[in-house]
């Protein structure tokens, strides 16, 4: 009897599984060197394909699963685009779910998805509830996390290595005589705001910038949080000269907030976001960001589903973010410790 397995041909021809079936199967998607050394492989092994186990494969529906955290999330928006964009190419429909930044909002998409027989699932996990997300894995539905994770929850994500932006938006600010920074959070439940906080933190001890505590607010990656964030920093007896967002929504509550209160932005105070968006570097003045690539987030997404689908195991990815500079944080403070400006923090409104 012939025990062959696919992961010997790939094995003999020096490719992955992944690969290997995909030659068997007659995917385009592979090299000529490739579909050669396979096929020598198994030639030389007398490879049989296993036609039940290829009958069972082809009841796949050719669909597969999006789950964002917050659809009104201009990062996340751009990222559903490249997935499903991607996805198609690939020959696959794409079902999208929005959490809402909530994980039981998150299960019972999750919960749809494995009753629509996807053929697997990408997904931005909210917290570390792992409930649902764990029956994707003991189901054995191919599942890849993007932009966050879970920890204890082993499979293929792409993420963004995020202490690279976030260390040169500190020294940039220092540089510029900054020494009370504030910095907007994200929830400390999701690995995003954890890694960032993290890194903000080590960022500050290592140089000029204040480690006041009180110059740290928590928000929840949504606009409202944003804003209590600014009102809360400007409240303090000696409020910042430059504040971070952890992310874009959080971005703009800051910026309604300040522009609500008569403060200029670039001028007034600085302000530095997390995640680039189209139109942010469109504001008046320009917005300054720590930047990572959203369309190879969402085709690395892709292609490592893709992967798990046809047997691979691949590796995780994690990209790089770096700071952009543009005119919302470029301005020098005065050598009195404050901004450029020497208007004076605008009382809040009457709420």
């Amino acid at each position: 009897m012939n025990n062959v397995t696919i992961k010997d041909v790939a094995a003999r021809a020096g490719v992955s599984p992944a690969t290997a079936s995909r030659v068997m199967s007659g995917n385009a998607a592979t090299s000529q060197e490739s579909r050669d050394a396979v096929e020598r492989a198994a030639r030389e092994l007398d490879f049989r394909p296993n036609l039940q186990a290829r009958a069972l494969r082809s009841t796949r529906s050719d669909t597969i699963g999006l789950l964002v955290s917050d659809v009104r999330n201009p990062f996340f928006a751009d990222l559903a685009h490249t997935v499903e964009q991607a996805a198609l190419a690939a020959g696959y429909v794409t079902l999208l779910g929005n959490a809402n930044e909530r994980a039981d909002q998150q299960n019972r998409y999750l919960d749809t998805l494995i009753a629509r027989r996807v053929d697997g699932v990408i997904v931005a996990p909210q917290g570390n509830d792992t409930g649902t997300v764990q029956q994707l894995v003991d189901r054995q539905i191919p599942t890849v996390f993007v932009d966050r994770v879970i920890p204890g929850i082993r499979v293929p994500s792409v993420t963004t290595d995020s202490r690279t932006g976030i260390r040169q938006t500190v020294a940039h600010l220092a540089a510029l005589g900054h020494t009370r920074v504030g910095y907007i959070a994200g929830p400390q439940s999701v690995s995003t705001g954890r890694e960032r906080f993290d890194a903000w933190q080590d960022a500050v001890a290592d140089s000029t910038l204040s480690r006041d505590p009180d110059l740290v607010v928590f928000g929840d990656f949504q606009a409202a949080s944003g804003s209590a964030g600014v009102t809360t920093l400007l409240g303090l007896d000696e409020p910042p000269t430059a504040i971070f967002a952890a992310d874009s929504l959080m971005a703009v509550g800051a910026i309604a907030i300040l522009n609500k209160l008569g403060l200029r932005v670039g001028v007034d105070i600085a302000l530095v976001a997390f995640d680039d968006i189209e139109w942010f570097s469109l504001l008046e003045p320009a917005l300054s960001v720590v930047a990572h690539s959203v369309e190879d987030m969402g085709h690395t997404a892709v292609d490592l589903l893709r992967d798990v689908i046809d047997g691979g195991t691949p590796d995780s990815v994690r990209l790089p973010s770096e700071l952009i500079v543009r005119s919302s944080s470029a301005t020098p403070i005065r050598p009195d410790g404050r901004a450029a400006s020497s208007r004076p923090v605008a009382p809040f409104p009457e709420q």
